[in-house]
């Protein structure tokens, strides 16, 4: 079958990138979706497993950073069209170990520019017809002030305790932690080979993720285990820190609608406009998850265990996604505790897949399939 598109999605199997490749693959019968992943201990290949046989689905088992597998594969399968969410994308990994995120995030990045500016320039067409879309984080443009740091009262709204000072695209890039610079560097040289080959490109930056799927290292599918569990939930400094939350589907339907209407060379920030500080994210986690297991709701309070704060932990993100709803009309379908509800929902359903990632038995299990190819 001749299909219409063939689109590498690079780190398919992981949080983000599997609902992406999900989306696509379901949505466009007539495109060709590979999925490129490494399956590092992030990438988890039991998130695909209801589209595993779809006749319009390839997995491809390869690390972003081999430039001469990357090509090969670009021209192996007539690849018109990429959409890179490969990363390592853990805060606390990046400070404990920056070489392994300056590794993925800028040489893998800068690989398949190099795979796609090469193969693309070799046909008669060229770049017509191509895109190479970037998706990145807020976290590149460093951190904002609170309007009232000291909380929220009766008598002023969530809006004036946040302020009205938000990342938008033309935010400087300030980054202030090893994640977030080697992000930052990976999204400079995709608008270096814009400018300087003329390579079509789109990069989106986009608020903290949740929903299914989610690694279990990241603040809500982690807290959600350990209050099943009775684990202490471990929260850095007092819990002040605000951060923008955006469901992961609703984050996958923004990048299907920009890779088909965004414009070349722009920039695009996706956002929830849904602040929350962390430690109010986790008392609703706690009585979200008390009442769904039926015990008291709010019973679980005492987990909370404050530890000492992360360095270089940025106070605020927030992201205005405004230009992206002005121009192509996206905006966010959850508000965020219907969204905390399906989430809590889904990972109490899928007490298996959490098992098996938590275990690590996932991880063996597909390395050993995959092993050689």
């Amino acid at each position: 079958m001749k299909f219409k598109r063939n689109i590498i999605i690079t780190g398919g199997a992981g949080f983000i990138g599997s609902h992406v490749v999900r989306l696509f693959v379901n949505k466009y019968p007539d495109y060709h979706i590979f999925n490129l992943d490494k399956l590092t201990y992030a990438g988890n290949l039991a998130n695909l497993k209801d589209i595993e046989h779809k006749p319009n689905y390839t997995f491809i088992k390869a690390d972003i950073c081999d430039f001469d597998k990357v090509l090969e594969i670009m021209r192996q399968y007539q690849v018109d069209g990429m959409i890179h969410l490969a990363a390592e994308s853990h805060v606390d990994r990046s400070i404990k170990d920056p070489f392994t995120f300056a590794r993925t995030n800028v040489m893998g990045t800068l690989s398949l520019l190099q795979a796609a500016k090469l193969y693309w320039e070799s046909l008669p067409e060229k770049y017509d017809g191509k895109l190479f879309y970037h998706i990145s984080t807020d976290e590149v443009y460093g951190a904002l002030e609170l309007t009232h740091p000291e909380g929220i009262k009766s008598e002023i709204s969530a809006h004036e305790v946040y302020g009205d000072d938000f990342f938008r695209e033309s935010t400087k890039y300030t980054p202030h932690s090893p994640y977030s610079a080697s992000k930052a560097s990976s999204d400079h040289f995709v608008r270096a080979f814009h400018d300087t080959y003329g390579l079509p490109v789109i990069v989106t930056n986009c608020s903290n993720n949740y929903g299914p799927y989610q690694f279990p290292e990241k603040l809500i599918p982690l807290f959600i285990n350990n209050i099943c569990q009775r684990k202490p939930l471990p929260v850095y400094g007092k819990g002040e820190n605000v951060r923008d939350w955006l469901y992961v589907e609703d984050h996958a339907r923004a990048i299907d609608l920009i890779f088909h209407q965004g414009k070349i060379a722009e920039t695009y920030n996706i956002g929830g406009f849904n602040e929350w500080k962390n430690i109010d994210i986790v008392k609703v986690l706690i009585r979200t998850v008390d009442r769904l297991l039926g015990r008291k709701e709010g019973e679980d309070m005492d987990l909370i265990t404050f530890v000492t704060d992360r360095a270089g932990h940025d106070l605020r993100y927030a992201i205005d996604s405004s230009k992206l709803h002005r121009e192509l009309g996206w905006k966010p379908s959850l508000q965020f505790e219907e969204g905390i509800e399906k989430t809590v929902r889904w990972y109490l359903d899928n007490q298996e897949w959490l098992n098996h990632v938590t275990s690590g038995d996932y991880l063996k299990y597909y390395q050993e399939m995959y092993q050689g190819r």
